[in-house]
């Protein structure tokens, strides 16, 4: 008899025992919209976006747009030939081979452990927010800073995230649904309420929208626009994670492609419109409620809710809270997927690939994720009081890394049909390679900016010298270090790897590809 043979079980692709056939386009775009997490990325990202260039982040929010359009191309189109749960490490792994492969991943988890840190640390500071707010009792607000409070409630709310992804997509799904309408319904009411402020001429620096706003020539620095786009990458970041679920997706090849584009462009809608919000209300000053303030930086909407909102402020930060805690387990899909995919072909030891009989779900895979970011998150808090931002800004640096050689991976492993067809040559060649490129390039200006200490919070390793504020005048940039710290560390466990493991590094697992064995095949069998 035959049998059709697909193109994920050649080059050593095979299916891990996740739960098949679960999510949807509109499940996976809620599980996508909740990773983003448009309420807590933009209290924690469109600050130090502002503080960096002012009135034309909107114009910045574009460019960081358009090379993440452009590489979800990319993803889909790999997807669609090579549906696997390792994404980027995978898709990498069989068009560069094993070693650049293992980077990708690598990059994936590292950015996701970090913001994992990031989204509990927010979840903790609203929870609070909210108890001082519900009680009438500005004190419990500072509670967040008591270490030995902040960091047990940290730590159990990580667990908590952890054990709703363990019980599989499904119950992820179902977390997610009002959760995500509940903080689009916050920003949303946010927005309608600043640009009432603005048109009743009560807004704290009444600043009318202007088409300049959109033009990212005014900014004139180069340095700027990387790090402007630097931190809109990671507005944006997190629309992967619904390729991630493709094993366990109705349709493996179509439904997380079709995803992640809805969830991108529905991301860039909300973006668009609250920081016009924030800007018309604020303005960009440096003194009081303005969005320049470095006070107001690291949660905008702790600064701005309030006097926006008026009483109803409390569902903002009932928003920010429900969005971080929310993203906080959503996110765990992506990281627990890929290790568990890297365990699977045997580029990390083999007890990672380990799959929950019962939920289907990675386990070993996704304890390990909340165990890296509970480390990370206790490292970050006892040494920097500017963790939060400078992790932010050393995200950007794994996110334009590991999409950047996905979009090019897209066009070195479909070679041979690039020009095959005008759909060919647009989304398998010139969107995936344009965006690669930019966000390889961003990746590069970002860590040449970050070697400063004055990129970030101004906290700086090795330095000698401080200004009256106490921003290091010397020394290496924290960002830097953190960034490519990540990045070498990933290098050391991949050579560990290489000498207790070898067969995934000689190619014995996934082999070097192109898209001349994409096509199904048709074989005998007795």
């Amino acid at each position: 008899m035959t049998k059709t043979v697909d193109s994920t079980e050649r080059g050593g692709l095979s299916a891990k025992g996740l739960s098949a056939g679960k999510v949807g386009v509109i499940g996976a775009t809620i599980i996508g919209i909740s990773c983003i997490a448009p309420a807590y990325t933009l209290t924690s990202g469109l600050g130090p976006t502002i503080a960096q260039v002012g009135v034309q982040t909107p114009a910045i929010l574009f460019i960081g747009f358009i090379p993440m359009v452009l590489v979800v191309f990319g993803y889909r189109e790999l997807n669609s030939a090579m549906p696997d749960s390792g994404t980027t490490f995978t898709w990498a792994s069989r068009a560069f081979g094993p070693w650049i492969g293992w980077m990708g991943g690598w990059g994936l988890i590292a950015a996701t452990v970090l913001v994992l840190s990031n989204l509990a640390a927010v979840a903790v500071d609203f929870l609070f927010i909210l108890l001082a707010q519900v009680f009438q009792n500005p004190e419990l607000a500072d509670l967040t800073r008591v270490l030995w409070i902040n960091i047990p409630v940290t730590i159990l709310f990580t667990a908590l995230a952890a054990w709703i992804s363990y019980r599989g997509v499904e119950a992820t799904e179902k977390i997610q649904v009002g959760l995500v309408a509940f903080q689009v319904i916050a920003l949303a009411w946010f927005i309608i309420a600043a640009f009432m402020h603005l048109s009743n001429n009560t807004a704290f620096d009444p600043t009318p929208v202007e088409l300049s706003w959109f033009n990212p020539f005014e900014l004139g620095d180069m340095s700027l626009v990387a790090a402007g786009v630097s931190l809109s990458i990671f507005l944006f970041w997190g629309w992967d994670t619904v390729i991630t679920m493709n094993e366990e997706a109705k349709d493996p090849r179509k439904t997380p492609g079709r995803a992640a584009m809805l969830t991108i462009i529905i991301i860039m809608v909300i973006y668009l419109l609250t920081t016009l919000a924030v800007l018309v209300f604020a303005g960009i000053g440096t003194e009081g409620l303005g969005a320049g303030n470095p006070d107001n930086q690291e949660s905008i909407f702790a600064a701005l809710a309030g006097p926006v909102m008026g009483p109803f402020a409390l569902l903002m930060s009932l928003a920010i809270l429900s969005s971080s805690a929310a993203s906080l387990q959503s996110t765990m899909v992506s990281p627990s997927r890929t290790i568990l995919a890297m365990g699977h072909y045997g580029a990390l030891p083999k007890r990672f690939a380990d799959v929950s009989p019962r939920f289907k779900s990675p386990s070993v895979a996704t304890l390990a994720s909340a165990i890296a970011a509970v480390v990370f998150y206790v490292v970050m808090r006892l040494l920097s009081e500017n963790a939060l931002w400078d992790t932010i800004a050393a995200l950007g640096l794994m996110i334009c890394f590991y999409y950047g050689v996905t979009g090019l991976a897209c066009v070195w492993y479909f070679r041979h049909s690039l020009f095959a067809s005008a759909r060919n040559f647009f989304f398998r060649f010139l969107f995936p390679l344009l965006g690669g490129i930019v966000l390889l390039y961003f990746f590069y200006e970002t860590a040449v900016a970050s070697l400063s200490p004055s990129f970030g919070s101004g906290s700086a390793i090795f330095a000698t010298s401080y200004d009256a504020d106490g921003i290091a005048q010397d020394g290496i940039g924290l960002v830097f270090v953190l960034g490519i710290g990540v990045l070498l560390l990933g290098v050391v466990i991949m050579v560990v790897q290489y000498f207790r493991n070898p067969g995934f590094f000689r190619g014995e697992t996934i082999q070097i590809g192109n898209d001349r064995d994409t096509q199904s095949i048709e074989v005998l069998k007795d």
